[in-house]
This record gives structure tokens, C-alpha cells and sequence, in this order.
């Protein structure tokens, strides 16, 4: 089977050497085995994405030179790919609309000894809304209120037989345990569906075998896993890379202003170059 792997940024800055390393990681995994390396922008997200950002990653991709196999594909324009997923799910009860703001969530959280909190680091949902009754559901949504979808995460593990794993690159097996993210957002209020969904969908309709991205991201593949179970889809391998970080140890993130693939060209610094900084730069778990 030939590997098909992915880079898959959202367009919501500009690339920085972390993006250049993941890029690179997964370009060379592909072509040093002959197979396939896919570009995706997840631009899902309308409040932060932006257009000239998109452009953005293409031009600075190609001049690291690096190339991709067939059309980039852009997730806001599958919307309704990723509505038909969500359908499945509700047609199976798997999914509930979440009426509650995040103030809603805090003052709930506060009233309990010891606020748990998802691998993510986000706070554990309390499961407020899973109790309303149909009826008051329906009601609420036909009056307007905005809403989330959430997974019952409950009802979603009984309808799976075995235990769920994935293979990790230089760990083997790893067992899955999805429930530690509670009932998680499937599509937000304002976002049509979520990180989760459509990196899972897009993972299975391109055929990537072999998914690399940052370690800070192995936890979600615990989550992503019940959701190819759940959906029929296809099981890739993974293969979570550390993060590059800067001196002092705190890791590249556009919050925090890293430097740009821009501003490494306008310090009039080569293609080539900027891979190897890229490549030889200080990583973190």
C-alpha cells in the first residue's frame, strides 16, 4: 500500500519554522517512500481564518520547495460533506444540541469540588444539556437559541464491541480512551462542525494512510479513533513529531509572535536555509 500523508495548517497567520518542520516531516515521509503528500487548509473556522493567510502558505510552501500531490483541498467549501456526517451521527442519537455558554459551563464547574478536565486541558462538560427532555429541545432550538452539537459520548461507546487503538511510529499499539473527553463538541455555534469531525472525515475521503502532526495533538487521536469507528472509516497509522521551541524552551506558536517563513526571506535568508534551521532547531514534547 502506498503512504499518503497530509499537512493540514489553518490559515489563521503566517507559517513559522514549527509549521516549516511539520510540513517538512511529513513531505519527506512521503517522498522518501514513494508515495503521496497532500496539502489541506482548515479554514473552518470563519471568526479567525483568513483569505490572504491561505494564499499565504501556498506561496510559502512552494518557495521552501516543497510540493503537493493533486488540488488542495479547502475544507469551507465541503460544508455540507461534513453536515452529512453529522446527520449519521444525530440519526443515531449520538448527538445532542448544547444550549450552554461558556460562563454557563464556569459557574457549573465552580459548584464542584474538583473541576475535571479533558486530555486537551479544556475543562470536562458537566453534561448540563444531555438531561433536557426532547421536547424542551426542540422548543429551544425552534425559538431561535443558539446551540452546540455534542457526541453523547456514553451512547457512542456502547455502540462500539472492542477496544479501539491506533499505531503510534516508535511506540506500537497504543489503547484508545475517548471517554476522558466527555461529551465534546461536535459542531460549534458558530462553526458549522468541528476540528474533530472534519480532520477525521477529510483523513478518510483522501485515503491518508500515515497522519503526522505535533505531539501535542496524540491525545485527540483518542477521540479521532471513536469517530472512525463510529463512521466506518478507515484506521491511518500516526506518527506525532515533537514541537520546535525557542530558547528559552516555550514552544513556536503565532500567538506568540514566533518569526515568520516571511521574515526569515525578507532577512534575505535561502529556501535552504530555512529548512535546516528548521530541522536542526530545539524540540519539545
Amino acid at each position: 500500500m502506498s503512504i499518503v500523508t497530509r499537512f493540514a495548517p489553518s490559515p489563521t497567520g503566517y507559517l513559522h519554522l514549527g509549521h516549516a518542520f511539520s510540513a517538512l516531516f511529513a513531505w519527506r515521509r512521503a517522498r522518501e517512500a514513494g508515495g503521496r503528500f497532500l496539502l489541506r487548509l482548515e479554514d473552518i473556522d470563519p471568526g479567525r481564518c483568513r483569505p490572504e493567510f491561505a494564499a499565504a502558505i501556498l506561496e510559502d510552501l512552494a518557495w521552501l520547495g516543497l510540493d503537493w500531490d493533486g488540488d488542495v483541498r479547502v475544507q469551507s467549501q465541503h460544508l455540507p460533506a461534513y453536515g452529512a456526517a453529522l446527520n449519521a451521527l444525530a440519526g443515531r442519537h449520538l448527538l445532542y444540541p448544547c444550549f450552554c455558554t461558556r460562563a454557563d459551563i464556569q459557574r457549573e464547574m465552580q459548584q464542584s469540588a474538583a473541576a475535571p478536565h479533558a486530555p486537551d486541558g479544556g475543562t470536562l462538560y458537566p453534561g448540563t444539556c444531555r438531561a433536557l427532555s426532547p421536547a424542551r429541545r426542540e422548543a429551544r432550538i425552534a425559538a431561535g437559541e443558539p446551540h452546540a452539537l455534542r457526541l453523547d459520548m456514553a451512547r457512542a461507546l456502547a455502540g462500539i464491541p472492542h477496544a479501539l487503538t491506533f499505531e503510534e511510529a516508535g511506540e506500537g499499539t497504543v489503547t484508545c480512551h475517548p471517554e476522558r473527553f466527555g461529551d465534546v463538541v461536535l459542531a460549534r455555534k458558530d462553526a458549522p462542525a468541528s476540528y474533530h469531525l472534519c480532520v477525521t472525515h477529510d483523513d478518510a475521503l483522501q485515503g491518508v494512510t500515515l497522519v503526522t502532526r505535533g505531539a501535542d495533538l496524540q491525545p485527540a487521536t483518542h477521540l479521532h479513533r471513536l469517530l472512525q469507528a463510529l463512521m466506518g472509516w478507515p484506521a491511518p497509522a500516526y506518527a506525532h513529531h515533537p514541537l520546535l521551541a525557542d530558547a528559552s524552551g516555550r514552544r513556536l506558536a503565532k500567538r506568540d509572535q514566533a518569526a515568520t517563513l516571511r521574515d526569515l526571506r525578507v532577512q534575505g535568508r535561502s529556501p535552504a536555509e530555512v529548512r535546516g534551521l528548521a530541522e536542526a532547531g530545539q524540540t519539545t514534547r
